[in-house]
Formats: C-alpha cells, structure tokens, sequence
C-alpha cells in the first residue's frame, strides 16, 4: 500500500507485503531469476547497443513483471515502489545534475571557460608531463565534479591533442585521470544515488568513499606519466606526480570527510591547480620531454617562440609535437590573471553557496513536508523496511539553482546567451534525465519484491572471498549502464545485503561497488560515446575502450588490495 506522510514523515500502520526469500525453491534458481533484469540489462546495452532510456524501459517493465508474478509483491505496491524511485530519481539525482551541466554550460557560452582553458594551457610549460598533470589531472577533475557523463574526455582530449599528443593516447589518458574522481562526480550524484538504495547516511557514504578514494588517487598520476612519456618519463618527474595525487587528495579526502559528497572533486582539483603551480615556481623537470620521452629540443623551441622562454607567462608556443616533434598550434589572444580569476570565481561561487547550505552546520536540507512509503517485511532480517522518498525542496540541486543565479550576475550573461544555454543542456541532457528515474524506479522494485535480498543470499555462498567480488561488480555495472549514478542504483543495496550477511563493516562493500564503479568508466560504452564526440573517434568506441581496458585491470587490481587492507587492518574506517 502507497501512504502519503505529511509533516513528522512517520509510516502510518497496517499490514505489509512479506518478501520471499527463496520463491524458486532452490537458490540457485531463486538467484537466477533474480539476475535476469542485470542480464537483460547487459544484453540491451552493450550487446544490442540500445539506448540507455529504452533499455532501462524494458529492464524496468521486466522487473516489475517478475516482482509481480514470482515474488508475488502486490500490484500496487511494486507500481508505488517504481513510482517513489522514479521521484527519488527526478529530485536527488536530476535536480543536481540538470544544474551542474547549466553551469558549465553558462561558462562556455560566456567565454569564461575559454578563457581559463587558454590561461592554463599557457602555464603547462612545454614538458608533456606538466601539461598531463594540469590539462588531464586537475581539469578532468574539475569537469568531473561539475558534469561528468564523459564532458572531461571530451575537454580534455582535444586539448591533448594540440600539445601534441596522438588522439588515441591522449583520449586514453583524459579516461584514466577521470578515475579517481568518479564517485564524486556530477556534485556527487553517484553517492547520492548509494545513500537512496541503501538507506546509510549520506554523509557517512561519502566518508567512507572519501578514504577509499584517497588512497585509489594515489596511483594514477604516475600511470599518466608512463603513458605519455614511458618509463623513462618517469626519472626526475616524481615531485609532480607526488604534488598533483597529494594535492587532489588533501582537497578531496577532508571535504568528502566534513561537506558531504558535493564538492570534492571541484575542491580537490582546484587544491591541484595551486599546488602544480606553485611548484613550477620552484621546481621545473631538467630535461624537457615530449610526447614519447623524446627530449624536446630547448634551442629550437626557444627561436620558434622568438627568443622567449618555454611557456613564458602570456606567450604563445608550439608544444612537442609525437615523438618530440614540434606542431603548429593556433595561438590566440593570450590569457592573463583577469582571465583566470573569471574561469575561476564561478567555481569559488558554486562551493561557497553548496558549503553554507549543505555543511553540517545546516539543517536546511532536513525540512520535507511529503514522504510517500511502501512498506515491507525484509526476507533475510524479518523486519519491518519500507521503501519511501522524502520530498526535501532545500536540498544541495535547489543551491546549486542558487550557485547558477549568482554566476549569471557576476558573468553578465545575456538573454539570449542564456536561452542557448538551455537549449544545449536540453539537447545534451534529455536521455540521462529520461533515465534516472526509471532506473531509480527498477532499483526500488528490485529491493521492495524482495529481489536483491534474494540475489544477496545466493552470491553470500561464495563466502569472505566476495571482497574480491565486490568492486569487480562495480566495474561491470558501469560497462553495462555507462553510468556510477546508475550502477550504484542497481547493485548497492545488493552489495550492503551481502555485506550483512558475511558480517563485513556495512560500509565495505557499498562503497567498493561505487569506486570499482568509477574505475570501468574508461570502457563503458555510453561513457566513450560522449568522451570521442570531439575525435575521430566517433562510432569507433570499441577501439578506444580495447586500448582503455588493460590500465582498468591494473586499477581494478590495486583497489582489491585497498579492500583487503580495510577489511584486514582498518575495519573501522568502514562501519558509520
């Protein structure tokens, strides 16, 4: 039964749906029919390439069919459970994510994220390791936060590109510096998505990614350099590998810790930009390399820049081009500190208003006057557990709302300026807004029928090796749904069953689905479709996702043994 709570947000009494646990009479057949929307799920996407609403769709009509028939849920309670996901979906998710893209759409159509791109490709000096660490590193990271959906390939490639970098490399190295900012990506849409499925705190998810997360970055500045420059790149470019994964951590680890999952990512990346730059203050690499670890000629690169200093402040130069040649690289107007400070003051604007109304000092988000709720018996606890979403009209999308407002005034943005910016967002947006809710809605059924309880008790046979499991699920969630957001709907509450009931610390295995979810993105189809929109790439995803795959494995590899060290040294750090 569907019951509309006003006010306290208490379920009102009356008998509730009782889950079956094993409605095949067998558990292996009770977990096989339960795994049939995630096969349909990876047979409509990647297989048949169906588009992700259409997929979810069909997932969705699929799941509440066999919630209906095998799990015998009540008609009406498995469409309210849809329903109740589809708004969770709708306001948590879309409501962030919609205003995340409009910012960013805001700061190109008003030039200032040109400008900021232009003042920064002016300060990576001509080492393709510096500008891997700035371009790649830090602004992925920055784009990451605010939009993901694949824009920071999309960004950042090209750019690569121009410094010299062969697209196929430079489109591999823009996927695996996105890795690690993944979870929090689109101001943290992704651990928000966890939180709804697994009813843990938001703040508690965050942290416990947050620690995860901190160690998991410290590798992939030092895999960005071997890509571009080999191993030899690596000889005298360690104080900037060691500065760009210490600088994102110390900005992301405290602010996933204290603010919430919003703004790590944007804090940790802009913690980065300083710290590299004021390191090439002090320190620059005593051999200048190129795309391949071929030295870049100093000589030649100081008489075609005429007579200036490689990346001298405000000059135009021809970065090395592959294999240490150089290319021709349209200057433009150089960018100074006024530009900067323009790219920059929106992000400063974004944290500041997210921070005030979101940080634990506000109770702001709290207020909800609605909380729709379907109620349940759990098949594996045997108690009460509903399925509900609090309406909350103060929540961090409705600041970021704010954040948007207060970035057009300061910009100047124009009406029509403006009504491009919508027009875009639209056109770039309307399937991943389709999506959300039906897939929030599939999740919600899955966990109501009893069916993820029932998927949870068949793979909790595997035993204590599940660790192993856990973040390898994530990783071919994300390869199915393209998405973290969505991969932590469908398997986070499955991930937190098992974890129950192998009496592991109850944040483990949620958080370990959300990270190895971050970690497939690089070969998730939907992911490459939008990261090779500005390549040649384009409808040729299979070859960047082949050449991606192998630098996931090493990932997926070192974020096992970071689950065997919580799981065996620092437990704690996963229980609320």
């Amino acid at each position: 039964m569907l019951k509309s709570i006003v006010g306290s947000g208490a379920l009102a009494a009356g008998p509730a749906f009782h889950q079956s646990l094993n409605p095949a009479h067998s558990t292996l057949g009770s977990t096989l029919v339960a795994l049939i929307p995630i096969v349909l799920l990876l047979i409509l996407l990647p297989v048949l390439r169906m588009s992700a609403w259409q997929a979810v769709t069909i997932g969705a009509i699929v799941t509440i069919i066999l919630a209906i028939t095998v799990w015998k849920t009540p008609a009406g309670s498995a469409f309210g459970a849809w329903g109740i996901g589809a708004g969770t979906g709708f306001w948590s998710i879309n409501w962030i994510t919609f205003w995340g893209v409009v910012i960013y759409n805001t700061l190109v159509r008003t030039g200032a994220f040109e400008d900021f791109k232009r003042w920064l490709i002016q300060q990576a000096t001509a080492d393709v390791r510096v500008q891997t660490m700035l371009l790649a590193w830090a602004l992925g990271a920055l784009l990451e936060g605010l939009v993901g959906f694949g824009y920071p390939w999309a960004v950042v490639a090209p750019i690569l590109v121009g410094l010299g970098v062969i697209e196929l490399d430079a489109i591999r190295v823009a996927a695996l510096a996105n890795n690690a900012p993944v979870s929090f990506g689109a101001l943290g849409a992704p651990i928000i998505a966890l939180a709804a499925v697994t009813k843990l705190p938001l703040d508690t998810l965050s942290a416990s990614i947050g620690r995860i997360v901190a160690i998991l970055a410290l590798l992939p500045p030092w895999i960005l350099i071997v890509l571009v420059t080999g191993r030899r790149g690596l000889r005298g470019a360690w104080p900037l590998a060691v500065t760009a994964s210490l600088a994102f951590i110390a900005g992301q680890l405290p602010t996933s810790q204290y603010l919430g999952p919003y703004l790590p990512d944007i804090i940790g990346a802009v913690a980065a930009f300083g710290a590299i730059l004021l390191l090439l203050r002090f320190w620059r690499p005593k051999e200048v390399l190129g795309f391949g670890g071929v030295p870049v000629d100093q000589d030649q690169l100081t008489r075609t820049n005429g007579g200036s200093s490689p990346g001298a402040r405000g000059t135009p130069r021809e970065p090395a081009g592959p294999r240490g040649s150089l290319v021709a690289v349209q200057p433009g107007a150089a960018a100074g500190t006024r530009e900067a400070v323009r790219g920059l003051v929106p992000f400063f604007i974004l944290i500041a208003v997210v921070v005030a109304a979101t940080g634990p000092w506000s109770h702001l988000g709290n207020y909800n006057f609605v909380k729709p709720a379907v109620s349940t018996v759990s098949s594996l606890s045997n108690k009460a557990t509903d399925v509900s979403w609090a309406f909350a009209p103060a929540i961090a999308g409705t600041w970021i709302l704010v954040s948007w407002l207060v970035i057009v005034v300061v910009l100047r943005a124009t009406p029509g300026q403006l009504a491009d910016v919508f027009r875009t967002t639209f056109r770039q947006m309307w399937g991943a807004l389709l999506v959300a809710p039906i897939i929030f809605g599939l999740a919600d059924v899955f966990n109501y029928s009893g069916m993820a309880n029932t998927m949870a008790h068949g793979f909790s046979r595997i035993g204590p090796t599940f660790l192993i499991l856990a973040p390898i699920v994530g990783w071919i969630g994300v390869a199915l749904s393209g998405s973290n957001t969505s991969t932590n709907a469908l398997f986070g509450g499955f991930q937190y069953s098992v974890g129950g009931l192998l009496h592991m610390p109850p944040l483990l295995l949620p958080s370990l689905n959300s990270v190895g979810a971050e970690i497939g993105k690089p070969v998730a189809p939907q992911t490459a479709s939008v990261g090779v929109a500005t390549s040649t790439y384009v409808r040729r995803e299979g070859q960047v996702i082949r050449y991606n795959l192998p630098w996931t494995l090493v990932l997926v590899a070192y974020l096992i043994l970071i689950a065997l060290f919580y799981r065996g040294v620092l437990p704690g750090a996963m229980r609320p």
